[in-house]
């Protein structure tokens, strides 16, 4: 073994040492040929669009612009600044900023790519009333919030943060009767558009849990179901935490029609979720009439608990975790409902086809957690019929390019009986609620359809507390 060790050793050293006289050759030739440039700057200096300047991180090559709402991106010559002797292509132009324009710089025998991603604000950044925020649907200019079951709907007053240069009537704080819907106008210049807000009333006894491995809110560790659940305590005015701890002590949960584990800090179910004290008490939930929500790794309880038959959990679970994950630069990420369109989970969505919908827009630091089921490559179901026969359950969703639902199971529902609960699960790695930086600590853009995200577990919460 130790002979082999160093007749190895010799041939990587050979090879070592091979490498480096090619390299010295190589540098001595470029050297004595006064034609091979590279001591040159290829980096771009400036980059703006409209007068407004980009950030340019020099390490990736991303380009990131952002304008004031109402500014047209469409067809439009940006400013760049080179180093002496820098050339880019394409040239300087006309580009429509709509989607991700790349360039390359060229100095010498020298090259750099950037790729430059424009962005427009929105007009309303943050609507509110009581302290209870709006879901804005930029796409179908709607936004849509629901108040406790005694609010007085005759006269409330938005609270309203508005992009730079932006105003809207009626005015923030301006006392309004929201007892039918309300048109908002925002304007900025020329630019002007109408925006719906409708409030709702919750349903009275719509009481949420939310269930989570740490003791308390203030200990969750995971940025991602710390982000859910800081959603939730804003969204919704009667939610309590509840932790498996809390579970297995025989804390009652009677008193919830809904509760919600979104497990993202590990593939793994935690033991204590698969205690028997906890595993018997949340299927007496369920047997009495309960309803559960479970989201990305904890997609994987439906097994655990008796909700598919043993051996028809989840057969794809996989993601990335910290310092991995990476951007996905070239395409957002979707789902396709086509054929349930009408189902009320879906309602609301922005969409891009009909019934497809982006969660999680390109350019987005993401780390993919996943918890799904394939269904006709593996598995035993062949299409989306067998594996409802075989589960249970009602698929619901897929990927965007799956548009008879027989290839994944991203969404999916599965109604008890007459007396039991009804469980819904959304196993998608788009549905991210927190963007971490990348590795090299850049900071994440923010996720163009987040808005996506939140409406479509809204829509699940009061679907199954109904």
């Amino acid at each position: 073994m130790q002979r082999n060790f160093i007749v190895n050793a010799r041939k990587i050293s050979f090879g070592l040492i091979l490498t480096m006289l090619m390299a010295m050759f190589s540098c001595q030739e470029a050297f004595d040929n006064p034609d091979f440039i590279v001591n040159v700057p290829v980096s771009i200096e400036s980059f703006k669009i409209h007068e407004v300047e980009g950030v340019i991180n020099q390490n990736t090559g991303e380009v990131q612009v952002t304008l004031p709402y109402g500014s047209n991106i469409s067809a439009v010559t940006p400013a760049i600044t080179l180093p002496e002797g820098a050339s880019i292509t394409p040239a300087v132009g006309t580009a429509d900023f709509r989607r991700v324009v790349e360039y390359t710089v060229i100095n010498g025998n020298l090259y750099k790519k950037y790729r430059v991603r424009a962005q427009v604000l929105q007009p309303i950044l943050r609507f509110a009333i009581d302290g209870v925020n709006g879901s804005i649907d930029n796409a179908n200019r709607t936004i849509s919030l629901a108040l406790p079951a005694e609010a007085d709907l005759t006269a409330l007053q938005p609270e309203i943060e508005l992009s730079a240069g932006v105003t809207i009537n009626p005015a923030s704080g301006e006392t309004v009767d929201f007892s039918e819907p309300v048109v908002f106008t925002v304007s900025a210049g020329s630019t002007s558009a109408n925006y719906t807000v409708t409030v709702s009333k919750q349903a009275a006894g719509l009481t949420i849990a939310y269930l989570s491995t740490a003791a308390n809110r203030a200990a969750i560790s995971n940025a991602d179901e710390k982000e859910a659940a800081d959603w939730l305590f804003n969204k919704f005015s009667d939610v309590s935490f509840v932790s498996f701890q809390d579970v297995a002590g025989g804390k009652s949960l009677s008193e919830y029609a809904v509760i919600w584990w979104h497990h993202d800090a590990a593939a793994d179910l935690p033991a204590m979720a698969l205690d028997a004290r906890v595993v018997n008490a949340l299927k007496a939930y369920r047997a009495a009439g309960g309803n559960l929500f479970l989201t990305t790794f904890a997609t994987r309880y439906v097994e655990a608990l008796g909700i598919v038959p043993q051996g028809k959990g989840p057969n794809n679970v996989f993601g990335d975790f910290l310092p991995n994950g990476f951007v996905e630069r070239d395409n957002s990420w979707g789902i396709s409902f086509r054929g349930n369109e009408g189902h009320p989970i879906f309602q609301g969505l922005e969409t891009f086809e009909t019934g497809k919908a982006y969660l999680l827009e390109k350019g987005t630091f993401r780390l993919n957690h996943t918890a799904w089921w394939f269904v006709n490559e593996w598995g035993g179901y062949g299409d989306g019929a067998g594996w409802r026969q075989q589960t249970g359950g009602i698929n619901l969703a897929s990927e965007s390019w799956d548009d008879h639902l027989n290839g994944r199971v991203g969404i999916a529902e599965f109604p008890g009986s007459s007396t039991d609960g009804n469980a819904v699960i959304i196993a998608f790695g788009a549905y991210d609620w927190f963007n971490e930086p990348d590795a090299s600590g850049n900071p994440s853009q923010s996720n163009g359809y987040k808005h996506n995200i939140e409406r479509l577990t809204e829509n699940a919460i009061r679907y199954l507390g109904e």
